[in-house]
């Protein structure tokens, strides 16, 4: 072998020892990844969107507005209806009530063509305790303040009487009687009051009123 040969087959086993450099291959999923953008860089609205945007948001206001106009006009209607139809049902109710005593009217005037006065008395008098109970029947109740206190809030002074047998201002003649509902002055009672007797003592009521106008 010559001398030749031999550096040539050194130098292929130096080549078979070397190992060969390797190649790193791109990430798939890396090199799917997107670049990030820089921050700061955010997409900014264009005008046309931001007009879109607040066409949208008034259209759906409006559209709130008119459904709750709406619900409202047809809650009132319903709430008109139902208060006519209670006006109309208490209506019913007292005139069914009446009915009984329009009848004791129409004998008692019977009773009066008959010439008997004693007995159309009597009748006039019954179909009045029937009125009075139907008007008791809806709480009403009758004024008929005789020997009381003059009260400005429930009774009328339509003249003074002297009487030095009384207190000033009591009331010694019901001229009209009044008449309340459910502590509700309907018609106040028309009166005469007495004058040129003692002074009325005071009551309870009447310190209370006092202090209550003495911290006014």
């Amino acid at each position: 072998m010559t001398e030749q040969e031999k550096k040539d087959q050194a130098s292929k086993a130096d080549d078979a020892q070397t190992p060969e450099p390797s190649v790193e291959l791109p990430d798939e999923e890396a090199a799917a990844e997107p670049e990030a953008e820089p921050a700061g860089e955010e997409q900014q609205a264009t005008p046309e969107d931001e007009l879109a945007q607040a066409k949208a948001e008034a259209a759906e206001a409006r559209d709130r507005f008119l459904r709750l106009q709406a619900e409202w006009d047809n809650f009132r209607k319903r709430s008109a209806a139902e208060r006519a139809d209670e006006r109309a049902r208490a209506c019913e109710r007292i005139v069914t009530d009446l009915l009984p005593v329009i009848d004791d009217f129409d004998r008692a005037l019977d009773v009066a063509d008959s010439s008997d006065l004693d007995s159309f008395v009597a009748g006039v008098r019954a179909v009045h305790g029937k009125l009075v109970n139907v008007l008791e029947k809806e709480n009403v109740s009758i004024i008929d303040p005789t020997g009381e206190a003059f009260d400005t809030a429930r009774h009328q002074a339509v003249g003074k009487k002297d009487d030095a047998s009384v207190p000033d201002e009591t009331v010694v003649e019901v001229y009209q009687k009044g008449y309340e509902m459910g502590g509700r002055v309907l018609r106040p009672a028309m009166v005469v009051i007495s004058s040129g007797g003692p002074a009325r003592p005071k009551t309870d009521e009447d310190d209370a009123s006092s202090e209550d106008d003495n911290e006014k």
